[in-house]
């Protein structure tokens, strides 16, 4: 499933595409069909076409990582080759260092209920900006300001 939004990563008109194979199984997730291995495999074809369906959109946004870190990584560089910021949502603590530097942003913690999801001031999660010298800035912050807080 793909989306444009304007939620997800600030400031950033972000094309969200679903990736399937889940690493993480957390309870209360919002989409648990996505812990299998469902839908179409995406590729660099795919992403052009869904880039070039969505005019005006500056950021990519897989939301998961699926199970095959040599291709998020390939596709991560074909995002970033068509001038577009790369996101990923991951439920994982920690991702690899690969991670951080193939990604413009990166989404990390598993949703925990009882804590609330970004935009709770209690979330576990955590978004990061990575910036040009590699060096990482929390900026989750960013969706606190909207005065909706579930936990609040």
């Amino acid at each position: 499933m793909t989306s444009v939004v304007l939620e997800e990563i600030p400031d950033m008109v972000t094309l969200a595409v679903d990736i399937s194979n889940c690493q993480g199984h957390c309870i209360g997730c919002h989409s648990p069909f996505l812990q299998t291995d469902v839908g179409d495999e995406l590729t660099p074809g795919i992403i052009d076409s869904l880039i070039d369906d969505n005019y005006g959109v500056n950021c990519f946004a897989f939301m998961g990582e699926g199970n095959d870190l040599a291709a998020l990584l390939a596709l991560a560089a074909h995002v970033r080759s068509r001038g577009l910021a790369a996101a990923l949502y991951s439920g994982r603590r920690e991702v690899e260092e690969e991670i951080w530097k193939s990604f413009d942003y990166v989404k990390v913690g598993p949703y925990i209920e009882s804590l609330g999801p970004l935009n709770s001031r209690t979330t576990n999660q955590r978004l990061y900006r990575v910036l040009p010298d590699g060096t990482r800035e929390d900026i989750t912050y960013r969706f606190w300001h909207r005065g909706i807080d579930p936990n609040s």
